[in-house]
């Protein structure tokens, strides 16, 4: 792997018995390659996922690539692109590929085999019960959604969680009926192929042992929301987004075109920096005694937005100005992207074979 510039300052279940030995804490979490990385990923996922890569003995960050074919099947042709980009803004951003495992979802065709086994204990109707499985089929008009492998979503995401026998899962509270599937369809498999202990303590309560490690969720803190440029949630569909790459010429003109408080219409007039996007934004990458002095004048109309959208222009650009720099420098090593994910794929597929090995014994279609 090419040698990795030195890292800047960021702003800002037990054991089964008979299983091998497993580390006391594992973490997994991943992110399908649609597109840039924007500021909302950057308060809501990044800064959560270089907490984990300190706190946890193992961590897991693997770029769902058949995750974004499920929706994206039509028009996959820039899914190697989306895939080079997420590897260059997590490592910039701080994920470090020596101490994270940083691998690509299909570089792990054991996920595909434990997906089939999933297939075989899971019933359609735990699948189609799912929130998001729901709400994207109504909401998302653009794309052809009838499709099984987008169906079968929320059970290839269990067969990523258990092929690394991770034990927690960040996710947030939204986010928890998709786990809760996942951890049923291993405690079936565990059921259906595993062995039943008896209780030698006399309470009666007797416990199967299967192959696999049923996750646990780990609550991930709410983080920050941001607004985007218009008011409404930042995302890449609503061309709304402050994109974390973004030079600086691009980030100054977004800034100047952020809209404020929808109430003041003059100068004159008082505002509410509590409803304001530019204020929310701002407030997350500037000086606390600046957010104060514009939060104070802009309630007093003692100054106006102007001013406000320059000053958050000067401040974006220098809060952002060490990762793009960073992530310039690691673009410039040719194969960058390309290395990290070879890398993390070879330390990763040791674990998936063995836990295919583990799930082939306990179905007894070993050869």
């Amino acid at each position: 792997m090419p040698e990795m510039p030195e890292t800047p300052e960021t702003p800002g279940m037990p054991e089964t018995p008979g299983m091998p030995e497993t580390p006391e804490e594992i973490i997994l979490t991943g992110y399908r390659p649609t597109g840039r990385m924007h500021l909302g990923h950057w308060f809501g996922n990044l800064q959560n996922m270089l907490a984990l890569q300190h706190d946890f003995d193992e961590t897991y960050y693997f770029v769902a690539d058949w995750h974004a074919l499920t929706s994206d099947w039509a028009d996959p042709g820039r899914l190697i692109e989306h895939t080079e980009d997420m590897v260059l803004d997590w490592c910039a951003a701080g994920i470090d590929p020596e101490k994270s495992t940083i691998y690509r979802q299909s570089d792990i065709p054991q996920i595909a085999e434990l997906n089939i086994y999933f297939a075989l204990v899971t019933p359609m109707g735990w699948l189609e019960r799912v929130p998001t499985y729901k709400e994207q089929r109504d909401n998302i008009q653009d794309k052809d959604l009838g499709n099984v492998g987008f169906f079968q979503y929320p059970m290839l995401q269990g067969a990523d969680i258990a092929i690394m026998r991770a034990t927690q899962v960040p996710v947030g509270e939204d986010q928890l009926p998709h786990l809760e599937v996942g951890r049923e369809i291993v405690r079936r498999f565990n059921y259906t192929y595993g062995e039943v202990v008896k209780d030698g303590k006399g309470k009666g309560e007797d416990l199967v042992v299967g192959p696999l490690v049923e996750p646990q969720a780990l609550i991930a803190g709410a983080g920050a929301r941001v607004p985007g440029l218009d008011g409404r949630k930042m995302s890449k569909s609503y061309d709304n987004a402050l994109f974390i790459s973004d030079d600086e010429e691009t980030l100054r003109h977004k800034a100047m075109g952020c809209i404020t408080d929808p109430a003041r219409k003059l100068k004159t007039d008082p505002g509410d920096p509590d409803i304001c996007p530019l204020h929310q934004i701002h407030r997350l990458v500037g000086d606390a005694a600046v957010i104060a002095e514009f939060d104070e004048c802009c309630r007093k109309a003692s100054c106006g937005c102007v001013a406000h959208k320059r000053k958050f222009a000067d401040d974006i650009v220098a809060y952002l100005a060490p990762f793009r720099a960073r992530r310039g420098e690691l673009a410039g090593l040719s194969g960058y992207a390309k290395e990290v994910l070879a890398a993390g794929a070879a330390k990763a597929r040791p674990k998936a074979e063995e836990t295919i090995r583990l799930c082939r014994d306990a179905m007894n279609i070993t050869l």
